[in-house]
């Protein structure tokens, strides 16, 4: 009995410490796992070769393999091209710019680790805003909101899905299928809305707008036969990932190849790639498993899986209910990464209790859809929203944690209410 409190009270310790940022998330989840492993609450064996209970590694090399690509990417200029062109196409104009802005950040988020699209967007976006003179944190916080939004359609859009798909069996065609279209019809109620959100920012100073359409953004453009191959072996990588079910090939193994076939394509050295992957994040990812690997091996899941079954009984759309407003709501005022990783082995019992495959299916992808649009919860729900906050506060623009709340968790209550309506009507 006194294993799964203490596994319980160090995963609530470790949580609360990510939660409010006391101390960095890789050194409270190294430390949680660490004390996890010397207290015998988890094998340090089944941490790392537990294919149920321990780190997933099909997560960590599909970040990896990604990572590498967008670095290369990133090299080409291309996201600055698709800044500049789309500040230009606004003319100046600030709810026709966040709109354009919005929507490059959204396209490409289903692809793209969204972390790393903001990191590539957001000192753009600083950069055009400092020209036209307008506050740029309106702008920011919309392409947060666009990006957790558009990555939730796909496999590799957001972190919670490669958890959740991993976990599941579910594939990227399995995701697109069933995700994109909520996506899609969500994304686009959530640009209109957005004239009504900011409606109190969205002022132009007409003095400056020549000084943006002196821009060029062909000039941004700096290697165009590089950029070519880059796209080029980029859209074998995504057929990689549609076929992945067909073919037997896990999308980790789909992403390293898709990495060193766009480093032997384009010649660049690996030395220059390896400082734009994440390393802390994919640390952070190894710990939290090993984390989350401690409440499994002790019996706290089982326990919170058996809970649940009996409060929802048989009707499930009372679950997918549940997963999907609960999912919002505790996502929202924690990372939802380590809360997708918590509740993933929960969810899989419960599904295992439907009466057939495509109900449990269904609260897996109530579950996705509300972990996914938790992320714009508050500042801290998910790590691009970090991100964003961190570089506003780098270039003078200082993004406060409420100036940030307030704006997302009306996103995230409307986005969850017509997520409901979906799941309503398409499974139940």
């Amino acid at each position: 009995m006194l294993a799964p409190v203490l596994a319980l009270a160090i995963f609530v310790g470790a949580f609360w410490f990510i939660a409010t940022e006391r101390a960095s998330k890789v050194k409270t989840v190294l430390v949680a796992a660490g004390l996890m492993t010397i207290l015998g609450l988890i094998p340090g064996a089944k941490v790392f070769y537990s294919e149920h209970e321990g780190i997933d590694w099909n997560v960590i090399f599909l970040l990896l393999g990604m990572m590498i690509i967008v670095g290369v990417i990133k090299q080409t200029g291309l996201f600055d091209f698709l800044a500049i062109w789309a500040a230009k196409r606004s003319r100046g104009k600030p709810f026709r710019l966040m709109v354009m802005l919005m929507v490059i950040t959204a396209i490409a988020s289903p692809i793209l680790d969204n972390v790393t699209i903001i990191m590539l967007v957001a000192p753009v976006t600083l950069v055009i805003c400092d020209r036209l003179h307008i506050a740029a944190q309106p702008f920011l916080i919309a392409e947060v909101l666009a990006s957790n939004i558009g990555g939730a359609a796909t496999l590799i859009g957001d972190p919670p899905n490669i958890i959740i798909g991993s976990r599941a069996g579910l594939t990227f065609n399995d995701f697109l299928v069933n995700m994109a279209p909520a996506v899609a019809v969500i994304f686009a109620l959530f640009v209109l809305f957005t004239k009504v959100l900011f409606r109190k920012d969205l002022r132009s100073n007409h003095i400056y707008v020549d000084e943006v359409m002196a821009l060029q953004e062909r000039r941004a453009i700096k290697n165009p036969r590089l950029l070519v191959r880059s796209l080029a072996v980029l859209a074998i990588v995504i057929i990689g990932f549609g076929l992945h079910s067909v073919l037997h090939v896990a999308p980790s193994i789909v992403a390293l190849l898709g990495a060193g076939g766009m480093l032997l394509a384009t010649n660049i050295d690996v030395a220059e790639v390896l400082p734009e992957v994440e390393w802390s994040t994919l640390v952070f990812f190894m710990g939290l498993f090993a984390m989350v690997a401690g409440l499994g091996h002790t019996g706290v899941i089982g326990w919170l899986g058996d809970a649940a079954v009996a409060t929802f009984g048989d009707d499930f759309f009372l679950a997918a209910t549940g997963l999907l407003f609960g999912s919002a709501v505790l996502g929202a005022f924690v990372d939802n990464i380590p809360y997708t990783a918590t509740m993933t082995p929960v969810v899989e019992g419960m599904a295992a209790q439907a009466p057939d495959a495509e109900t449990g299916r269904a609260l897996w992808w109530a579950f996705a859809l509300g972990a996914c649009f938790s992320g714009n919860g508050t500042a801290i729900a998910a790590s691009a929203n970090v991100v964003a906050v961190g570089i506003a506060q780098r270039a003078g623009h200082p993004i406060s944690f409420w100036r940030f709340t307030r704006y997302g968790i009306i996103v995230t209550l409307l986005s969850t209410a017509l997520a409901w309506v979906y799941v309503w009507l398409r499974y139940f």
